[in-house]
């Protein structure tokens, strides 16, 4: 009786683990910067130096990821209960993006790094946690609170950090749509811990298939 019981909390986990999955695919991001300029990317040796600049350059490289038009290595690793993806995206050699997706049973991330010219300009943090929220043991319902940062930087410093919360529930019937969700200034405009996985990546962009833990 009491694997009949248990039966769909496994098959809820195994659920939600294969849409972690599926999302570090769809993060890279499709989800816009609200305000990206339509002009194109700055000279090949220019550094964006402003927010707007760096909107710009992103768009373009953005539309280059999802229509993977960029060559890419990646690798996988377990650490402890955490397993994690990295994918490392070029052009003509120079290393352009770095996604690192990691999850546990109930928690996901997907951090973005852009670079141009070997120099990080901006970061896209989108994270999940999700619990169960009602309903039956046969038919289990779910709720997805969900916070992304965006972090805008320039010769190594954050000039502006901005982050958009919202719930997303699997009984509601209309739930937000995140296009229309203001950012809003993040009280810590830092990226320290970010920048500490970042280079832990940017040492292992050789490794491929299936490695340790590395963070």
């Amino acid at each position: 009786m009491k694997k009949l019981v248990l039966l769909p909390v496994v098959i809820i986990l195994f659920s939600c683990e294969n849409k972690k999955n599926e999302s570090t695919d769809g993060k890279i991001s499709t989800d816009s910067l609200q305000t990206v300029s339509n002009k194109g990317s700055l000279d090949k040796n220019d550094s964006p130096k402003t927010v707007d600049e760096i909107k710009a350059e992103y768009a373009v490289l953005n539309n280059q990821l999802i229509a993977k038009k960029l060559d890419s290595t990646s690798f996988d690793y377990e650490c402890e209960e955490v397993s994690g993806n990295v994918v490392y995206y070029k052009q003509n050699g120079e290393l352009k993006s770095i996604k690192h997706f990691h999850a546990d049973s109930h928690f996901s991330s997907v951090e973005n790094y852009y670079l141009k010219n070997g120099k990080l300009y901006f970061i896209f943090k989108d994270d999940t946690l999700w619990s169960f929220d009602g309903g039956t043991t046969e038919k289990p319902e779910t709720k997805d609170e969900i916070e992304q940062q965006r972090i805008y930087i320039v010769n190594d410093k954050a000039i502006e950090c901005l982050e958009k919360k919202f719930t997303i529930k699997s009984s509601a019937k209309n739930n937000p749509n995140t296009e229309n969700i203001q950012n809003v200034p993040s009280e810590n405009c830092s990226y320290s811990e970010l920048q500490k996985t970042f280079e832990v990546l940017l040492k292992n962009k050789d490794q491929k298939g299936k490695i340790n833990c590395i963070l």
